[in-house]
């Protein structure tokens, strides 16, 4: 017997038998629904010998047989009634199991995202690939879904999808592409550290998403609720299906700010802010403006995160302005890491550590912060030390700014596309799915070991496009990634430690080192990120303009 719950009062198991029915009660289940008819298999029970087993020792049970492949909207609407009338926790059954995790999810489909339905039967190991569209359907067969068809089609229009459908367009400029994705605005993150520090106004890293899909590219202005990869084919929500030859899949990531008890009631107030965010980035500079004594802490959660760098980023352009200021001796800084180290590649910490120094910062590394009390300027942080039991520690502070952690998004997560850990499972040289030989990703969705900035994108967008025009001239992929990512550290205003390095942390500059030494902080480096990089962004990489940015080709043996 193989329980698997499903949801709170409902499981769901494969066939039982009648010496279970003592094991189900001893589990706390006080009503059975039989989804499989009888005579199905030769060694099956019939549902009046389970059905007289539960009723001697209590359990009430109910018959709603379905016909292998044949659950319809009806017998969906049926089992919701079933199972929410009936005394719970409730146990589902029929051969597999498979019938009764289609039954609630369908029954579910009003009420629950799609996300959270596939991610329950997903982690009951049932796979609901099959009735995708009629859950984000709202549990209902579609009708009409509106199909749509196109050579290329891609999933996000971040930094990463807009480049790379421009570095397609450069080169095939008849290529039928189509971007999906549902904001409004497009915007560039990088810059929010500058406007935390009080060097960026907010409006120069926000256009409109309209002024910059390339032209000639279908804009489709939605959110993706699922895949059927094996389909060629990326479900809307509205169940509106497009279908596709070649797919690429770039949707950034998810911040769970919610993942901190009690943080969402609190950001942007009582001190609590976060660069990670355009509407927060203004408070964070506010906050330093006005701080003249007490305590500031900066958390980083674990890996993986977009810009690693950028938590204490803030650190040091805060440290700076307080310096400036004079008050910096009134101010004790704490920067909490659930990491355990400062920079994930050594050849960088040297010059790190004189900032962490001049600043006169507290390192305190493996605590994770876990939950806040804005009002009461509280903070509390898992501390998880190498052979060491966890300790909760209470900290207080005048200001704190946050790093949320960071995952891929729901609907990658539970979808065929995702290794183990959510991400989406690519070769880290090609960038090209592991499973399903049409679709590539880049950007901070997928699972290669790089630093998740946009400085890497730039690199991967035109890879991408090389090896998906080579793969329609019926070839073998023609250009790799060698993991390339920066990381401009502003460490004072006016100076930068120019992190650029690669897979294994081997060190990958850009420029001489009589020009930019990117183990020192520079002047030089500072003028690349405030016054290069923002039109880089703007102008080349998003126009197909590959500048910085020549693809690493893949030599024959």
């Amino acid at each position: 017997m193989d329980i698997k719950t499903l949801a709170a009062g409902l499981s769901v198991s494969p066939q039982i038998t009648t010496s279970d029915i003592q094991a189900i009660k001893d589990a706390g289940f006080r009503a059975i629904i039989c989804n499989r008819p009888d005579g199905e298999g030769a060694d099956q029970p019939t549902f009046a010998e389970i059905e007289s087993a539960a009723k001697k020792i209590g359990i009430e049970a109910t018959y709603q047989p379905i016909v292998t492949g044949k659950v319809s909207d009806d017998d969906a609407a049926a089992f919701d009634r079933i199972s929410t009338s009936l005394p719970g926790p409730v146990l589902a059954y029929c051969r597999s199991g498979t019938r009764s995790a289609t039954l609630w999810s369908l029954s579910q489909a009003k009420t629950r995202s799609v996300a959270d339905i596939l991610a329950a039967t997903k982690a009951a190991g049932y796979d609901m690939a099959g009735v995708v569209r009629r859950i984000v359907n709202g549990g209902k067969t579609p009708t009409d879904t509106g199909d749509a068809q196109y050579d290329l089609v891609i999933v996000g229009a971040g930094a990463g999808g807009i480049a790379a459908a421009a570095s397609l367009k450069s080169r095939k400029p008849d290529l039928e592409i189509a971007i999906i994705d549902p904001a409004d605005i497009h915007y560039y993150q990088p810059g929010w550290t500058m406007v935390g520090g009080g060097i960026f106004e907010p409006q120069e890293t926000s256009r409109t998403m309209g002024s910059l899909i390339p032209k000639g590219v279908h804009w489709i202005k939605a959110a993706v609720a699922a895949f059927e990869p094996e389909n060629n084919a990326v479900i809307l929500d509205g169940c509106r299906v497009v279908k596709y030859t070649r797919l690429i899949v770039c949707p950034g990531l998810k911040l769970d700010w919610n993942k901190i008890e009690g943080l969402v009631d609190t950001l942007g107030q009582n001190g609590v802010t976060s660069n990670y965010r355009y509407d927060l980035a203004p408070y964070t500079w506010e906050l330093v403006e006005g701080m003249k004594e007490g305590r500031a802490i900066f958390t980083q959660p674990p890996m993986p995160i977009k810009c690693a760098g950028a938590p204490q980023k803030a650190m040091y352009l805060s440290g700076d302005a307080w310096a400036r200021r004079g008050v910096l001796n009134n101010i004790d800084i704490q920067f909490n890491n659930a990491g355990g180290v400062l920079f994930g590649v050594k050849d960088y910490v040297p010059a790190l550590m004189e900032y962490v120094k001049k600043y006169d910062a507290s390192l305190n590394f493996f605590h994770n912060l876990v939950a806040v009390d804005g009002p009461a300027k509280k903070a509390w942080f898992d501390v998880t030390k190498p052979d060491t039991p966890v300790e909760r520690v209470e900290m207080e502070f005048d200001m704190m700014h946050v790093c949320p952690p960071q995952t891929a998004p729901d609907f990658i997560r539970v979808s065929a596309l995702a290794d183990a850990a959510g991400w989406v499972d690519v070769d880290q040289a090609t960038l090209r799915h592991k499973a399903f030989d049409n679709v590539w990703s880049l950007g901070d969705v997928m699972n290669a070991p790089n630093a998740k900035t946009a400085a890497a994108a730039r690199i991967q967008a035109p890879i991408v496009a090389e090896n998906i025009l080579a793969d329609m001239r019926g070839g073998s992929p023609v250009a790799q990634y060698n993991g390339y990512g920066s990381c401009p550290l502003t460490v004072e205003r006016g100076k930068i430690v120019l992190a650029e390095f690669g897979y294994g942390g081997t060190m990958l500059p850009s420029f001489p080192k009589f020009l930019v030494d990117g183990t020192k902080a520079t002047r030089a480096a500072w003028f690349l990120k405030e016054k290069m990089l923002p039109p880089i962004y703007w102008k080349g990489m998003l126009k197909g303009r590959e500048w910085m940015a020549k693809p690493e080709m893949i030599t024959a043996e």
